[in-house]
């Protein structure tokens, strides 16, 4: 039985050794697994690339896999999973804040038959603002996309062989990795632990790449930014129309001697500001819908040691290598 460690690499220089090393002392050691270790480098301007270099010399069960930019942690995933050879591949962050006990876990959860294994926070020493968003995000999703979504969210997971054919099938960009495993309705399991605070380095999941989750996530596997534009757009109707039966049956009875320059002004506004709100949402899906006609591959393999990772053709899913 083969076991995949995927591990999407972004700026971890200094946590990769400790990491390595913790992975030896507490999975390697349960001989009764064959395991594998596939790392993705995504874009990493540090010296990340080269201890991975360094770690897969000595090691011949670490597949390495270096991207040509920064292509973000689901294009990292996807070509961790799509690289790997395992029957089942567990989705793990470099950072050391998950223990890696809970790989075993989810590998004794996946062998009683269930497809897709989800490693829940039941708390996490973090700083609350972020715990704040976190929570706020996964409940979004939860109420607005997703109602499988974990209350707490998940970031760690495992997945099967059957569960890899199809993302790789469904091949989406604007998207989010997790919101299509929980959307391809897998038999799903839980297992639960406490996420522990970052000793080494600092997170680079910036506000920027934040908001993208929450944008990707919305547009990608709900309808509420439509709905809300519809429902705007409807309010505003109707308030126009009344306005307007207010003003005329005004101006018949000679309440209003000369038309108010400020109220016109303000309702010509508003309908301004909410005609370039919808404009903006629709631009949000007319991107997705032109960027996904492109075609181009979710991301490219600049350098491997893997033997046949080396060129520049593409292969049968559109992902250079």
């Amino acid at each position: 039985m083969k076991i995949s460690l995927v591990i999407p690499v972004y700026y971890n220089e200094d946590n990769l050794m400790p990491l390595y090393q913790d992975i030896q002392k507490k999975l390697y050691s349960h001989t009764e697994y064959e395991w594998e270790l596939v790392m993705v480098n995504d874009g990493s301007k540090d010296n990340s690339y080269e201890v991975m270099k360094g770690l897969a010399q000595k090691d011949t069960r670490i597949k390495i896999f270096n991207l040509s930019r920064n292509f973000g942690s689901h294009a990292a995933v996807l070509c961790g999973l799509s690289q790997s050879t395992g029957d089942c591949a567990v989705v793990k962050a470099a950072d050391l804040q998950e223990p890696a006990e809970l790989v075993l876990e989810m590998v004794e959860s996946w062998k009683k038959g269930n497809n897709v294994v989800l490693a829940v926070r039941e708390g996490r020493d973090e700083a609350r603002g972020k715990v704040f968003f976190a929570n706020f995000y996964y409940k979004l999703v939860q109420k607005t996309a997703l109602p499988e979504m974990p209350d707490k969210g998940f970031d760690v997971y495992l997945v099967d062989r059957k569960v890899i054919t199809v993302l790789e099938n469904l091949d989406e960009k604007n998207s989010a990795l997790t919101g299509q495993i929980l959307w391809s309705g897998f038999r799903t399991d839980k297992v639960y632990y406490h996420r522990l605070a970052r000793e080494i380095g600092t997170s680079k999941w910036t506000l920027k790449k934040k908001i993208r989750l929450v944008t990707d996530t919305l547009f990608g596997f709900s309808t509420l930014p439509i709905k809300a534009v519809t429902v705007v757009g409807t309010l505003s109707f109707v308030g126009a129309l009344l306005w307007a039966v207010i003003e005329l049956i005004s101006k018949l009875l000679g309440i209003i001697e000369v038309s108010g320059w400020t109220t016109l002004f303000i309702f010509n506004l508003f309908s301004f500001g909410v005609t370039m709100l919808t404009l903006g949402i629709l631009g949000e899906y007319l991107w997705r819908t032109f960027d996904a006609s492109r075609r181009r591959p979710p991301y490219i393999i600049e350098d491997s040691n893997k033997e046949e990772a080396h060129g520049t053709e593409s292969n049968a899913n559109g992902r250079y290598h």
